[in-house]
């Protein structure tokens, strides 16, 4: 078994974590244990790239048309020379 060493837990947090294993009947350690293996549990969810963030932004919004596209419009590009 592996062992892992937390350091500078804030004082409420460890009275927390004492008080919660008292309610489960266990010791704070094994507590600890109990929620690290259930939060290893959650499945592993890929996340979004940055268009599927911006996206759910603006998710509720509401548009009810269509947006137009800029098909056969000329755009130059940007030029950064002085």
């Amino acid at each position: 078994m592996a062992q892992l060493v937390v350091r500078s837990i804030e004082a409420e947090v460890k009275m927390r974590l004492q008080r919660r294993a008292r309610r489960h009947g266990r010791s704070m350690e094994e507590e600890v244990r109990d929620i690290l293996r259930n939060a290893a549990k959650e499945p592993d969810t890929p996340g979004g790239g940055l268009g599927t963030e911006i996206a759910s932004l603006f998710a509720d919004v509401g548009l009810d048309e269509e947006i137009a596209e800029f098909h056969g419009h000329h755009i130059d590009p940007v030029s950064f020379k002085r």
